[in-house]
């Protein structure tokens, strides 16, 4: 799947929720490859890429900070982002915090498929994650990551109260995320809301942009506080518990509005996600660990080399009878069945090492071991079918080895193994020479490597 823009310049603005400050954001198309990148214009040297090693704080909001320049409330924004499939975007914006509108995503939502979207020349750079992932904190919050062929996410909530019980929320496919999560409005209790009130914050918020639960009777002095903080006359608490007569949107809106924050922070991995999320009490604090957490094991996992997939079902490009009419390699030096892939630069091979070698009749007596010299020929083999694939009559050349260099041998090859071959060009080849950086799997082991040059002669 191909990545994805916005086909035009979009711009909202509104007041920031904790600040109070009215703030412009501009959502601007963005070069593939470049990501999600905040800029603030009223600062200089205010670039800060939307990524999870740059989360400052997650105080009842996610906040991305590098060098002076910050941003918060972002996840409404990114959950909008990540839902709609936009992998490159430049946000500037004149502020410090993004507007909170009417506190949740539809607007944005709205605004960003009024515009449209448009494919972008290169692939989605997709993490699939193949074993279950968890994170959790001390005080019981856990997000669990489970391989799937998608991105789902559920979201399990319990803060034991009468006017807010035990809740779940599902979402199976983001493009439901318009219909079903983006609507859900953040929301606060009202023990919580008064120290944020005491601190200064919150105050772009108003009960038009946010769900205040009150699990407790209100003093008359907390009564005026209200008033005074929202502007209004008729603050009162409804049957339902929350304040001035507020109509949900969902009977589960605190736990849709939840999942949404769970998508907005995962959404600072960096790139799109296919794995299965249950979040059980999540919140920005532990969204943030998850990501960084699961960003880390991402780049731990990248940094090995990772073999070639090999599906035996798959017809090889080259049959053993394709490889001799290459090489001139014969039995029993011939040390490679099949080529599965070939293209300018880099080739895959197979061979099935069986007791019937010839070399372990001495390598050794009684505990066969493939000798790592043969390993590492078999692999210029590999590399003389690529080298020799690019000429008009193969047959009338021969491939020799220059040098090696950097040779490690990681693990035994022993008869039963499937050898896999993994050679690429360090450089185009030019006079006949050929340098190239091989590898050699069993399974997803790396049992050895080399970097190996070697010039075809006629």
């Amino acid at each position: 799947m191909l990545q994805q823009t916005l086909k035009n310049t979009v711009s909202f603005e509104g007041n920031a929720l904790h600040t109070g400050e009215s703030v412009k954001v501009s959502l601007i198309p963005s070069e593939v490859n470049t990501g999600i990148v905040f800029v603030r214009t009223d600062l200089e040297n205010s670039e800060i890429p939307a990524l999870a090693k740059h989360i400052n704080r997650t105080n009842r909001q996610t906040i991305l900070q590098k060098g002076n320049a910050s941003v918060g409330t972002v996840e409404h924004l990114m959950a909008c982002i990540y839902a709609l499939g936009i992998d490159n975007l430049r946000i500037e914006l004149n502020g410090g915090e993004v507007p909170i509108l009417d506190g949740s995503a539809a607007p944005i939502v709205d605004l960003i498929e009024q515009t449209g979207l448009c494919d972008q020349d290169k692939e989605k750079n997709y993490y699939i994650l193949e074993e279950p992932f968890t994170y959790k904190d001390e005080d019981g919050c856990e997000i669990m990551a489970l391989p799937s062929n998608d991105f789902e996410v559920s979201a399990l909530i319990d803060y034991g109260t009468s006017v807010l019980g035990p809740q779940h929320a599902h979402l199976d496919r983001m493009t439901n995320f318009r219909e079903e999560i983006a609507s859900a409005r953040t929301f606060s209790f009202l023990h919580e809301l008064l120290p944020l009130l005491d601190e200064g914050l919150i105050q772009g918020g108003d009960l038009n942009n946010a769900i205040v639960y009150v699990d407790d009777d209100i003093a008359p002095v907390t009564l005026e506080k209200l008033k005074a903080a929202f502007g209004k006359e008729d603050v009162e608490v409804t049957n339902k518990g929350t304040l001035n007569n507020i109509e949900l949107r969902f009977s589960n809106e605190a736990a849709r509005h939840k999942l949404l924050d769970v998508i907005g922070d995962i959404a600072l991995l960096g790139r799109p996600l296919k794995a299965r999320l249950i979040a059980t009490k999540p919140g920005h604090g532990v969204n943030a660990e998850f990501t960084k957490a699961l960003a880390a094991k991402i780049r731990k996992e990248e940094s090995k080399p990772r073999a070639p997939k090999y599906d035996p079902n798959v017809p090889p490009v080259k049959t053993v009878e394709d490889i001799m009419a290459l090489i001139p390699h014969r039995s029993p030096f011939l040390l490679v069945d099949k080529i599965m892939e070939l293209t300018e630069d880099h080739v895959v091979g197979v061979k099935s090492v069986t007791m019937n070698e010839p070399f372990f009749v001495g390598h050794f007596p009684g505990a066969p071991v493939m000798p790592g010299v043969l390993q590492v020929e078999a692999m210029a083999q590999c590399g003389g079918i690529l080298a020799l694939s690019t000429v008009p009559d193969p047959e009338n050349y021969l491939t020799y080895f220059m040098k090696i260099d950097n040779v490690k041998f990681k693990q035994k090859v022993v008869p039963g193994d499937m050898l896999i071959f993994d050679l690429k060009l360090i450089s185009p080849i030019r006079r006949g020479i050929v340098h190239m950086l091989g590898r050699a799997f069993v399974g997803d082991t790396l049992v050895s490597e080399a970097e190996l040059m070697a010039q075809i002669t006629k």
